[in-house]
């Protein structure tokens, strides 16, 4: 072996290395990033999740059961009411998480009981969610049995404790397995990423080798390459998309709760926006692993920021507050509100809009930097 020529053929490929500037910033920043977002993402714990009480009577009882759940971290109560229907209602439109409904007769040793009623489509936050409310009433529970035991000598001990705080748990959309939580979020991000690469394959990637040069020296404007490349990525990623779904049907069983129609507007303004975003960051690259450095970045901590596999409320703050700016958070969310939920096209129309209000900026964007002569 020539050892000099070695040592001349590495000292090549790190200069080329150090000349493009974006990969050296990526080859630092990247591994930061993913080891960062894996710790807070995939390791942190349900906290602060939004609920609402419902307080139905008035007493040292109520008062105790109100406080054990404000101060617990696991817990953000956002109001106290005393109508049930609008605690319901509140969680239904997604606004909390859960409710908890103290009895109208809370105060009464007869007929003390409590009523978690939960969302349960995110999966984390119910099995946090759950045991948690079912511990702090069995210990309220505890604590008021012996406090009367303790103040009436001629109560049965025994009896005492049948007199428990009876909690009930309603999941609203029932027991929901992980595969059936797993797969909007996968269905999304897969999406997401596929738009990202093959974007990169179909406009850097050409233009590196030439594609796109010789495509301009015909008489073809640039609006009718971008949108010719637009539309067979769209046909793409929704056959895609379609695979993904069915064979998640057949080989798992999953099942779509809500309809395949608005299932089917929902992928296509995801994949739209997807390929816009793509298409912005494309439209500069002058090579395809310029644009997957550029890329990767950024597309790939959006699988932990946007709550594709755990909740965003298990992370800090800052990224809970970053999620509201990725594109991928709300095609998540209108994937699960469809697939798990059932929900109808008022509940997940917000979630269009801003997709759609995304994929203007990307094509506007996009279009504008786009450079036929790089």
């Amino acid at each position: 072996m020539e050892t000099t020529k070695i040592k001349w053929m590495i000292k090549k490929d790190l200069l080329t290395l150090w000349r493009h500037k974006i990969q050296v910033a990526s080859l630092i920043l990247f591994p930061i990033m993913m080891i960062a977002l894996c710790g807070w993402g995939m390791g942190g714990t349900v906290e602060h999740t939004p609920v609402i009480i419902v307080k139905q009577t008035s007493g040292p009882i109520t008062d105790q059961a109100i406080n054990a759940i404000k101060s617990d971290i696991t817990y953000d109560v956002k109001d106290i009411v005393d109508d049930v229907q609008q605690a319901k209602d509140k969680v239904d439109n997604g606004d909390v998480r859960a409710a908890i409904i103290l009895s109208s007769n809370f105060e009464d040793d007869a007929t003390r009981n409590a009523v978690l009623y939960i969302d349960s489509s995110d999966q984390l936050t119910t099995q946090t969610l759950v045991p948690k409310t079912e511990m702090i009433f069995a210990s309220l529970s505890e604590e008021v049995g012996l406090s009367q035991v303790s103040s009436n000598t001629t109560t049965n001990p025994i009896t005492s404790t049948v007199q428990t705080i009876k909690l009930q748990v309603n999941k609203i959309y029932g027991d929901i397995d992980y595969i059936d939580f797993l797969l909007p979020g996968v269905l999304a991000m897969s999406t997401f990423m596929s738009s990202m690469m093959t974007m990169g394959n179909s406009i850097a990637g050409e233009r590196e080798r030439g594609e796109l040069a010789r495509l301009f020296m015909t008489p073809t404007g640039i609006s009718t390459v971008l949108t010719g490349k637009i539309i067979s990525q769209l046909i793409r990623e929704m056959m895609m998309a379609f695979i993904l779904v069915f064979s998640a049907i057949l080989l798992f069983n999953v099942v779509i709760n809500g309809s395949l129609l608005l299932l089917f507007l929902v992928i296509f303004t995801s994949t739209l926006c997807f390929v816009g975003f793509g298409m912005m960051f494309s439209a500069t690259a002058k090579t395809q692993e310029d644009y997957i450095q550029v890329v990767l970045p950024i597309a790939m901590p959006m699988m932990f920021i946007c709550g594709v596999f755990f909740p965003t409320e298990t992370m800090p703050w800052i990224l809970q507050k970053i999620a509201y700016f990725l594109p991928l958070t709300y095609a998540n969310d209108a994937f699960r509100a469809v697939m798990l939920k059932g929900a109808g096209i008022e509940a997940v129309a917000i979630d269009l809009l801003i997709l759609l209000g995304f994929t203007l900026i990307f094509f506007v964007v996009g279009v504008s930097r786009f450079n036929r002569d790089i």
